[in-house]
């Protein structure tokens, strides 16, 4: 007996201590940022309150009726079937509880879906596993750049506290100035990724083939963070999208400082590499785009990744290799990277996977070879 209460307070006390640990998480939508955020939210309370009134009606009515009708204090059952005036008053009703909560979710769906005469337009095309952003039409038209994880490696291992924004920050976020209307195309490289935002009200999938789009116009300037929301792979939860809403100002400075910086990046494709140059890139390049998968000693995480560590494709032709890393492999897990990396970085990183751990090959592999590939 003592041991059932003792378990039995035990229980009490940890989904007390549960239930404190928890109230510091939040409950509802985030803060909206935008006129279709704020929509959804109130849609959202909206619907909240009808379901809450039909289930106290609902509910009150029956614990009623089995209170006070109940056989103890005399009352027999009733034998009836078919009553026609309760029958239309239960399909009535639910009726026109639906046509007034269909009403503004249906302005709201068409408002959502309206991305007609937008300011800029971006297109963010999903990758395994960061985001690919192309300034198409408006402000900043040209600008392009790769957005991922900048969490760093050992607070995602446990070898330091976890930050602030853990799994929610990116090396180049999304920059948007205030008030302006933003189209975003989004389509994908490999798997079916997912645009999410949620203080914009904003989610659409970014699928191989197609181009979807969805628009937001941000009302306040801050940053905001959201995630890739469909699961595309190893790496999914490791693929968070920050956008930087920017005063008009600061936003025309930023793609004025991006432009310089794309002018100072270009290279020139002939240029020669010192190896020594090639391998100190390559580390870089490699870190950042291959080791989530065949990890940083090369070993890979076999069978869906498999090692670089003396493999035949990191030790044999230079010609297959560099094609390996530029289009893939069809049906297996290894992406192209030919829309991600340049030729210089793969150039790099292909020295460096040939010459690491291992692999002693000595060849150095010129951005022109990579550029002579190219399909």
């Amino acid at each position: 007996m003592n041991s059932v209460l003792g378990r039995l307070i035990g229980g009490v006390l940890l989904a007390l201590y549960a239930g404190l640990a928890s109230a510091a998480y939040q409950l509802n939508f985030q803060p909206p940022v935008t006129r279709i955020a704020s929509e959804i939210y109130d849609l959202h309370m909206l619907m909240m309150y009808v379901i809450l009134v039909i289930f106290c009606i609902v509910f009150g009515v029956m614990f009623y009726s089995i209170y006070a009708h109940r056989k103890s204090v005399g009352h027999k059952a009733e034998q009836f079937h078919e009553n026609t005036t309760v029958e239309i008053i239960w399909t009535v009703v639910p009726f026109l509880i639906l046509i007034g909560m269909a009403w503004p979710a249906t302005k709201t769906l068409i408002a959502f879906k309206d991305t007609s005469n937008p300011d800029i337009t971006i297109k963010a095309t999903g990758y395994q596993w960061k985001w690919g952003y192309d300034y198409l039409k408006g402000e900043g038209e040209g600008v392009a750049f790769l957005s991922g994880l900048a969490t760093p490696q050992d607070q995602i291992h446990n070898q330091k506290p976890k930050g602030e924004n853990y799994l929610l920050e990116v090396d180049h976020p999304l920059v948007v100035p205030v008030g302006k209307k933003i189209r975003v195309l989004t389509t994908a490289n490999d798997v079916i990724h997912s645009f999410w935002v949620p203080a914009f009200g904003i989610k659409q999938d970014a699928i191989p083939g197609f181009v979807r789009d969805t628009w937001f116009r941000a009302d306040k300037e801050g940053t905001y963070r959201g995630q890739c929301a469909e699961l595309c792979g190893k790496d999914h939860g490791f693929m968070p999208i920050v956008v930087e809403v920017l005063s008009p100002e600061k936003y025309t400075q930023w793609v004025a400082e991006q432009k310089k910086q794309s002018a100072a990046a270009a290279e020139d494709p002939n240029k020669q590499w010192t190896a020594a140059e090639l391998q100190a890139r390559g580390e870089k390049v490699y870190a950042a785009n291959c080791a989530a998968c065949h990890q940083a000693n090369g070993k890979g995480l076999p069978p869906a990744f498999p090692a670089l560590d003396g493999s035949k494709v990191a030790t044999g032709d230079k010609a297959v290799h560099i094609d390996r890393v530029l289009n893939g492999k069809a049906g297996t897990a290894m992406a192209a990277f030919a829309k991600q990396l340049s030729d210089t970085d793969i150039a790099a990183v292909v020295t460096y996977e040939r010459n690491a751990w291992g692999n002693k090959t000595g060849d150095a592999v010129q951005p022109a070879e990579v550029k002579a590939v190219r399909k």
